[in-house]
């Protein structure tokens, strides 16, 4: 099992790809990933069927929790309960997350 990681590899990947994040760490106890959100790009994502913690590694913008905007900057973090409806929005700048989820990634 790999034990160390590095998130600019990841942060390549998903500049060479076509989606905006990507789950680096996989398992049916604990999943972790990087988004990235360039200003304008939407978030799509949906409720997950488990807990999830972002980290803010950078940016600025809002995350909604059902219909409250949480401001985001470096350094914060955030919890989401699992099936809770939430994305991110209103970023200038470049938004890079990181993220981890109670469960595998669904």
């Amino acid at each position: 099992m790999k034990l160390d990681y590095d998130l600019a590899s990841y942060y390549k990947k998903i500049k060479n790809s076509n989606t905006y994040f990507h789950t680096f760490f996989n398992n049916s106890n604990l999943s972790a990933g990087v988004l990235i959100l360039q200003p304008g790009e939407e978030d799509t994502q949906t409720p997950h069927d488990s807990d999830e913690i972002y980290y803010i590694i950078s940016g600025d913008g809002y995350l909604k929790i059902k219909n409250k905007d949480y401001k985001v900057s470096k350094d914060k973090a955030f919890f989401v309960g699992q099936n809770v409806e939430h994305y991110f929005h209103g970023n200038k700048k470049e938004l890079k997350v990181l993220y981890f989820f109670g469960g595998p990634d669904s």
